[in-house]
């Protein structure tokens, strides 16, 4: 079904490309792996029309299940582009690679993160850097929120918190697991899997100061969040 889906979508991507359209189908795709893997989603505060997403990470399904749900482009580190497929298809959904540790890159990746704003309206990051179990954060990393310092005019910083709930630990990928491992896990459910996005309330004032400010006024915002669904 999944590489159905994939041909499906591929075909249409390169004919609105040909026709110079603006192009749905990655968004589309990415809707339809959540949809297959039993992803049943729904959003919980209002979506902006511009804005940089601040997310937790669980599983490698956030990317399909934000995607459906928001439009959004990535920004991701750059490990992923040295797989050819991986990061055609990453790139046919505007993805950014961030290159961690490359001082002298960091220009371009900042002109990249404001184009890709600018062109799709939404990115979104993780800044654990991995995944995690889902009961409890890793600590925010801010590098990959330097092309937000300073912050352009018009965007709006939205902390995200992807919530799978009781089934949160299932899913998760952490540890020593294999990335293939983790996928047939999650395909091989045979019952739908309820998401909720919290859209939180855009970040203000202080924590706007700069990228560090922002990575932890983000994560605290997660975490209470968190921490009133257990109350």
């Amino acid at each position: 079904m999944l590489l159905g889906w994939l041909l499906f979508c591929v075909t249409f991507y390169y004919a609105w490309r040909f026709l110079g359209r603006d192009n749905p189908w990655p968004r589309r795709f990415l809707s339809g792996v959540g949809r297959i893997a039993g992803a049943r989603v729904k959003v919980v505060g209002s979506k902006p029309d511009v804005a940089f997403l601040v997310s937790n990470h669980s599983s490698w399904l956030d990317v399909p299940v934000i995607a459906g749900a928001t439009g959004s482009a990535f920004v991701a580190h750059d490990g992923l582009a040295q797989f050819p497929l991986l990061r055609r298809l990453c790139e046919m959904n505007d993805t950014v690679f961030i290159a961690r540790g490359n001082r002298a890159s960091v220009a371009g990746q900042v002109r990249q993160v404001r184009q890709a704003l600018h062109d799709t309206g939404m990115l979104t990051v993780f800044p654990e850097g991995t995944t995690e179990a889902g009961d409890a954060l890793l600590p925010f990393k801010s590098s990959l929120l330097s092309a937000l310092d300073p912050l352009p005019d018009g965007i709006a910083v939205h902390p995200l918190w992807v919530d799978y709930g009781p089934e949160t630990r299932d899913i998760a990928w952490i540890g020593e697991e294999h990335g293939v491992a983790n996928f047939l896990k999650i395909m091989a459910r045979n019952r739908p899997l309820p998401v909720t996005l919290h859209i939180l309330p855009a970040l203000a004032g202080e924590a706007l100061a700069n990228r560090k400010s922002m990575a932890a006024a983000a994560q605290k915002a997660i975490e209470a969040a968190m921490a009133g669904a257990r109350a």
